[in-house]
Order: structure tokens, then C-alpha cells, then sequence
């Protein structure tokens, strides 16, 4: 693994461990992220491979990002508290979020000390035609996964802004902190 994709893999586990301390939802909870990952899907994804069953691998592993995200969306706390919503994920939010990054991390770490002719040998009987499936499917797996779980953060905060608020006081429902 190169320092480039050491320092993207740590920052996206940090993400979560930031939010193990409360803190107010704000833009940045949604926006770095989503940054981050966008800058690993436009250095990585360069194609998605269709032949074989290359589109398989890839859906599989997209649906396990997917699974991790909305399982750790789900699994964060978000409560109002003066008119903010607060954010704050729970140790079963962490340890998927860690659970799905460490996975491609230690897949990538694996391949490169030694798993190599094992997964040549796994393509070949699965008719998994190229390297760049490995790629665009962990690559995918990782932005599935942090889109659904900020997509999942979002719509409970939107949810949980609007919950139990009477119609004459919609104004004052906690709401997402536009400011920050």
C-alpha cells in the first residue's frame, strides 16, 4: 500500500472515531466524508469490468458497503439539544465502520504479503477476469458504504427534527446546522 492509500484508509476510520464524541450535526458531517471518497472513487475507479462475472464480485461487495452503511447510520445516536441535533456514534456504528474499512485494508495488505496467487486462483474458478474488478468492487464497496451511511444519518436527522414538534412550533425543531 502506498502512504496515499494509508492516509485515506486512516482518515476514513477516524471519521467515525471523531463522532464517538458528541457533537453537533452540522455540514461537515456529511460533506468530509463524502469528499474523501469522491477523491478515492475519481484516483481508483478507472473502469467497472462486465465480463465474467466481474459484475457479480462488484454487486456482492457493493451490497455488503451498503449493508455496513445503513446498519451504521442506524446505529447512531441523534438527539436534539438546544435547538441543534447532536451526533454521536454508538461502539456497534464504529466497529462496522472499522469492520468494512479494515476489511479492504487488510485485503489489500493480504494480497500484497502473499495472498496474490490466492485470489488469481479464486478469479480464475470464478471467472473474475481482471485485477481492476478487485478494484472497482472494494472501491465501490467503500463509497456505497459511507454514502449510505450518510444518507442514512441524514434522513434520521431530518426524521428526528420534524418528530414530536408541534405544527405552531416547527420553528423551534432542532434542526440540521447549516452554519458550520
Amino acid at each position: 500500500m502506498t502512504t496515499t492509500e494509508w492516509i485515506t484508509d486512516i482518515a476514513l476510520v477516524l471519521i467515525v472515531f471523531r463522532q464517538l464524541r458528541e457533537g453537533r450535526l452540522d455540514r461537515r458531517t456529511f460533506l468530509i466524508p463524502l469528499g474523501i471518497v469522491a477523491v478515492v472513487a475519481y484516483s481508483y475507479l478507472d473502469s467497472v469490468p462486465t465480463a465474467g462475472n466481474d459484475l457479480v464480485l462488484i454487486a456482492a461487495l457493493t451490497a455488503v458497503g451498503a449493508a455496513l452503511g445503513i446498519a451504521g447510520g442506524a446505529c447512531t445516536r441523534i438527539r436534539p439539544l438546544d435547538g441543534h441535533l447532536m451526533i454521536k456514534a454508538g461502539a456497534v456504528s464504529a466497529v462496522l465502520w472499522v469492520l468494512g474499512m479494515g476489511a479492504r485494508m487488510g485485503f489489500q495488505v493480504w494480497v500484497e504479503h502473499g495472498g496474490a496467487d490466492d485470489v488469481a486462483r479464486f478469479s480464475i474458478d470464478h471467472h473474475i477476469t481482471s485485477d481492476q474488478a478487485w478494484v472497482a468492487a472494494f472501491v465501490l464497496m467503500a463509497v456505497t458504504e459511507v454514502v449510505t451511511r450518510v444518507a442514512t444519518i441524514y434522513v434520521r436527522s431530518r426524521a428526528r427534527a420534524t418528530t414530536g414538534a408541534p405544527a405552531s412550533a416547527a420553528s423551534a425543531a432542532p434542526v440540521l446546522d447549516r452554519t458550520a
